[in-house]
């Protein structure tokens, strides 16, 4: 019942922390002492008068607009006669304003021309050559197709809503004919897709993690098939491929991994187990996910929890100290010898005593057995400075896929659903890629 409270109204936070003098505060309001008052001592309180005392301090200042901004300049002139005046000067006042976006038609108009042969027997047409389009035989220009594709797949506005935007600029546009055009734009940026996915997967430490992706398919009626996201994450670029897969099986991060080498960090999930024995591959687990564990089982033995979450709360002050003296790898690595190995040994210690003490089907237990069982991959990242306590990064990259999965609900096919984060990944180039066709971009 406990836990059923606690995911109906609980608090999805997890931050544990600890009172400043190690003493848990007792109950203010023990069932057995409602009702009585005891009273001990009367003192007197002579009156405090907090005496004001004021502060000026010299406002810093508004950060400048940026100077790539369009400015329009608007001179204002006093009212006064200024003839045979000169400025002295100029005071300069900006204000940053807003223009809603705006639909407009690009008009090539090309004059045609007749020349004729030197045997003026015959004749020839002389016309000026369209510049090339992005999609043939389409209205759409480069500019359009760009503001569908980001507003879609980066700002997870769905097609439809869109539409009602075109629709207040007297645009009338069909839903399907829309949906054609982001899909042949999708392959103008599959090049550099598959350029990103080379990026990111040549560096050698990569956090891993998945989520799902509700799918509509033709073989399931009245339901949607459950997809994956596989998300891949190089920590040193700050880089995300998100690679779309019907399943969550071992055999797809193998597929994208087949030549990876290096560090791979997850939750510890199975299917990256079998990375454990590929040469030249060094797997490590995320702390992240072992405290939940803890803090998930708090509930059902407080006192050995908190235990268990001060000294993991001991660790990630460590990595708060490198953060804020701004520590090179080297320096982190040497630090985290000093002060996190020892606070390691001291937790292996204190889970060990803990099995022998706890149920195993309890959470406790479970939590107990979960970290255990990944106690040497929890510790690989003391052996590299370059290397992250947790797997945050990669969970914080995922975010983006909950929002749209809440805006649009389902992809129409597992083809749009790979399109999904296509154009997340590729939005910093996606403008350029929409002004030439698919042979101008091949790697």
């Amino acid at each position: 019942m406990n836990e059923l409270r606690k995911i109906i109204f609980g608090s999805k936070g997890e931050k544990f922390v600890q009172h400043p003098s190690g003493v848990v505060q007792p109950d203010l309001f023990p069932d057995d002492k409602i009702g009585q008052l005891d009273v001990v001592k009367t003192t007197l309180v002579k009156q405090y008068g907090k005496q004001q005392t004021k502060l000026t301090v010299k406002h810093p200042g508004r950060n400048p607009l940026p100077e790539s901004l369009r400015r329009e300049v608007i001179e204002l002139l006093p009212q006064e006669d200024i003839s045979g005046l000169k400025p002295v000067g100029t005071e300069v006042t900006e204000q940053l304003e807003y223009q809603p976006g705006e639909l407009f038609v690009k008009r090539y108009e090309r004059p045609e021309y007749i020349k004729s042969a030197e045997d003026n027997l015959s004749a020839s047409r002389i016309i000026a050559a369209l510049p090339a389009m992005p999609l043939a035989k389409s209205i759409a220009g480069a500019s359009l197709l760009t503001h569908l594709l980001v507003s879609k797949y980066v700002d997870h506005l769905p097609v439809y809503r869109q539409l009602e935007i075109f629709k207040r600029q007297q645009v009338n546009i069909n839903h399907s004919t829309v949906s054609g055009w982001i899909k042949d734009a999708m392959a103008l940026i599959e090049p550099v897709y598959n350029l990103h996915c080379k990026e990111v997967l040549q560096t050698d430490y990569l956090s891993v993690d998945e989520t799902t992706i509700k799918v509509l398919d033709k073989d399931k009626k009245r339901t949607t098939h459950q997809g994956y996201y596989w998300v891949y994450y190089d920590t040193q670029q700050k880089l995300a491929l998100f690679d779309y897969q019907p399943g969550r099986g071992a055999k797809y991060p193998q597929a994208m991994l087949s030549s990876f080498k290096g560090y791979l960090q997850s939750d510890g999930y199975d299917a990256y187990e079998t990375f454990d024995k590929v040469e030249g591959v060094t797997t490590l687990c995320c702390w992240a996910h072992a405290r939940r564990k803890f803090y998930e089982a708090k509930d059902y033995d407080k006192a050995n929890a908190e235990t268990v979450l001060e000294l993991i709360q001991q660790l990630y002050k460590t990595e708060t100290d490198c953060r804020d003296q701004h520590f090179t790898p080297e320096q982190i690595k040497n630090h985290r010898t000093e002060y996190s190995v020892p606070i390691l040994n001291e937790l292996h210690k204190v889970l060990k005593t803990l099995l022998i003490q706890s149920l195993p089907s309890s959470p406790m237990g479970k939590a107990i057995a979960y970290t255990l069982r990944r106690w040497e991959k929890l510790c690989v990242y003391t052996m590299d400075g370059r290397l992250h306590i947790d797997n945050n990064l990669v969970e914080n990259s995922i975010r983006p896929v909950a929002l749209g999965r809440k805006n649009y609900l389902f992809a129409g096919s597992h083809e749009r659903a790979q399109s999904l984060p296509a154009v997340a990944e590729c939005r910093n180039v996606v403008q350029p890629v929409c002004y030439l066709s698919p042979a101008q971009y091949q790697p």
